[in-house]
C-alpha cells in the first residue's frame, strides 16, 4: 500500500510463540529480537512486573540469555511506551491482563511488528490468560515443545510438582515444574 507521497507503509504483524515451560519460548523471542536489532530496527521489550525470577529489568531465558526490558504493570502501559519503535517484544504474556490482545492489535495496526511469548496453558492444562485471544488474532503462531522429563517424548504440558498450591500463578523453575507429554501427564 502506498501513501500519496509514494512512501511504502509498513505492515504490522503479530507473532505468538507459545508452549509449555522449558520449551524455549523466551529463547526464540530473544533470537527474533536480536535479529531485528541486528537489522537496525528499533526494538522495545516488555515483561510483566510480576516476573522477577531472574531479573527485575531483563527478560531472561532458562539458559540465562538475556536482553534489557521494561517491566510494566498493565498492558495499556505498552502503548504509552512504544512510540517510535518498529518491533515490540512481550515476554510472559500469560501474566498480563486480558487487554493485551487489544494492545497488540493496535500496535500491529500502527505498522509495528509485535512478537509475544507465553505459556498457552497453565499446570492444569487450562488456556492461560490472554494467550488464547493472542493466538486467535496472530498472523503467525509458533508452538514450541519441551522434552518430557519422564519418557523423552515431546512435552506440551507444564506439570506442577508442588502439590499444596492450587493457585494458577506460581513462579517457578525445575524444582516446582517439569515438562511432560500427554501420556506421562495423565499418569502422574
Amino acid at each position: 500500500m502506498y501513501h500519496e507521497n509514494n512512501e511504502t507503509q509498513k505492515s504490522g504483524r503479530i507473532e505468538v510463540i507459545c508452549g509449555s515451560m522449558f520449551s524455549g519460548k523466551t529463547e526464540e523471542l530473544l533470537r527474533r529480537l536480536r535479529r531485528a536489532k541486528f537489522a537496525r530496527q528499533t526494538v522495545e521489550i516488555f515483561k510483566p512486573t510480576v516476573d522477577v525470577r531472574y531479573s527485575q529489568e531483563e527478560v531472561v531465558s532458562h539458559d540465562k540469555n538475556s536482553i534489557l526490558s521494561t517491566p510494566v504493570e498493565h498492558s495499556s502501559n505498552i502503548l504509552l511506551l512504544s512510540s517510535e519503535v518498529e518491533v515490540v517484544g512481550i515476554d510472559e504474556a500469560q501474566f498480563f491482563d486480558n487487554g493485551l490482545a487489544d494492545v497488540c492489535q493496535q500496535l500491529a495496526d500502527q505498522g509495528i511488528r509485535v512478537i509475544v511469548a507465553g505459556l498457552d496453558m497453565d499446570f492444569k492444562r487450562v488456556p492461560f490468560g490472554a494467550m488464547p485471544a493472542l493466538c486467535a488474532i496472530a498472523d503467525d503462531v509458533t508452538k514450541v515443545h519441551a522434552i518430557c522429563t519422564s519418557c523423552g517424548a515431546l512435552a506440551n504440558y507444564s506439570y506442577r510438582l508442588v502439590k499444596d498450591n492450587d493457585k494458577q500463578v506460581m513462579l517457578g523453575e525445575m524444582e516446582e515444574y517439569q515438562p511432560l507429554c500427554r501420556k506421562c501427564y495423565n499418569h502422574s
